[in-house]
């Protein structure tokens, strides 16, 4: 491959840039991918896992192997094969096992992406940060086919095959895998809601968390309603149409009306058509296609609940009887929260700002404070003695004469007035019961001085 075109293969070969989670219709993109770009390209030397990775070594070294890929569900097989050379050497592996040509038996490599590994092709110098698993092309400058996975999720199995707990494909192995949902509906699996059997990849391999949004709110189906209920009806329509429908008939009234587990072959293959996702090397980084595709998930004016899995579902209108009780839309989160000013348009304040705010007013609240007005106490000292003396007025006559003689005195010491209330600003209010008291004390000693 010339400079020119490996520069070009850095743009746009970069896989997994979604931020999606890779479900079936990814995963088989993603094996598209590596068969466009391995095709007719050899690979030497040993395969490199990098240090913080916890998945096992591939004890792989040879002079010269191609490299080919497939998919099933949510796998993806790479399948690395020893070449002879023009020259006559031979492909040798570390194991040293021969087939019957001379040459060492292929490795498969079965790989599961996880929540966000992808393949990359790049040149040795731009080797991604959290490429996990490294293989070198033999021709220079060369470059690198790695497995890069940030979130270290994915993993991979040497020697392995596909797992025996997957069903059917729901994109390449349609016929099985309707076959293998509609024979089974008496487990007990279908006893959940089916929104969380979507999730089940023994019998839905591939379907994913956004694919199930699509594949429930395009077939019209409540998310918690009861996955038996949901599909029984569709055994029995099978059994009814065998002799009744002609195929003609059957493929039209799949196009037009497709049942749920139609849409569960249809949609993933729509997606593959689609491209645009970030795992079509064509179309890197062009989500416009996919997001305009989506009508569910995470589309604004659904619904969304949690599962009891603790995954999002989207949906809309009645989420059906098997809704886990007390469950909560989940909110996304944010910094800021929305206001609405005086003209009427809604601004974001963020929580550090507004709480900057608060403590600004809290300290000018806090210095702008003024002290009391000693006034203000004198004057309520003063509003109290009159009200005593308005008691000792109403006791009787002696109280009178009592109350003219504190009046004189005080006109007597009116320069000494202010030192006067501020002393009565220090006594201790009295009760009523005493001041009747004081009272009737001095009516008591009027009469008898009469």
């Amino acid at each position: 491959m010339r400079g020119s075109e490996i520069r070009r293969e850095q743009g746009r070969n970069c896989l997994g840039s979604s931020s999606k989670m890779p479900e079936g219709p990814e995963l088989h993109l993603a094996a598209r991918f590596v068969n466009q770009v391995c095709c007719s390209t050899v690979f030497s030397g040993q395969v490199e896992k990098s240090t913080v990775s916890k998945n096992c070594d591939v004890p792989f070294s040879c002079d010269a192997y191609l490299i080919s890929a497939v998919s099933r569900g949510k796998e993806v097989k790479l399948t690395l094969t020893p070449i002879k050379e023009e020259d006559g050497k031979e492909g040798v592996t570390s194991d040293g096992m021969e087939g019957n040509d001379g040459l060492l038996a292929p490795m498969d490599i079965v790989f599961r992406f996880g929540m966000s590994g992808s393949f990359k092709l790049t040149t040795e110098e731009d080797i991604p940060k959290h490429a996990h698993l490294k293989f070198f092309t033999k021709r220079k400058p060369r470059q690198v086919l790695c497995f890069v996975d940030p979130r270290r999720f994915g993993s991979w199995e040497v020697n392995g095959t596909w797992q025996p707990d997957r069903g059917p494909c729901v994109m390449l192995e349609y016929e099985r895998f309707r076959s293998n949902v509609l024979t089974n509906l008496s487990e007990r699996a279908f006893d959940k809601p089916i929104c969380e059997v979507l999730l089940n990849q023994k019998y839905f391999s591939g379907i994913g968390n956004y694919l199930r949004a699509e594949i429930l709110f395009r077939s019209k189906v409540p998310p918690f309603e009861k996955a038996r209920t949901v599909l029984e009806p569709l055994l029995h329509k099978e059994t009814s149409q065998a002799n009744e429908v002609s195929l003609s008939k059957k493929i039209k009234i799949k196009m037009e009306n497709p049942d749920l587990l139609e849409l569960c072959h249809m949609l993933p293959m729509e997606v593959v058509n689609l491209g645009g996702k970030g795992y079509d090397p064509e179309h890197v980084g062009e989500s416009s296609a996919f997001e305009g595709w989506l009508r569910c998930y995470n589309v604004d004016g659904m619904q969304s609940l949690r599962d009891s899995n603790g995954r999002t579902i989207w949906f809309q209108g009645n989420p059906g009887p098997m809704a886990p009780k007390g469950s909560k839309t989940p909110k996304p989160k944010s910094r800021g929260r929305k206001t609405t000013d005086g003209d009427g348009k809604k601004t974001s304040i963020s929580e550090d700002s507004e709480s900057s705010k608060g403590r600004v007013k809290s300290e000018q609240r806090r210095t702008c404070r003024v002290p009391a007005d000693p006034s203000r106490k004198r004057g309520r000292s003063r509003k109290a003695d009159r009200g005593q003396t308005a008691e000792t007025v109403q006791a009787g006559e002696g109280t009178r004469k009592t109350a003219a003689r504190r009046g004189k005195s005080s006109e007597a010491k009116s320069p000494e007035a202010p030192a006067e209330s501020e002393n009565l600003n220090k006594r201790p209010r009295k009760t009523r019961t005493k001041s009747r008291k004081q009272a009737s004390g001095s009516l008591v000693k009027s009469e008898s001085l009469d």
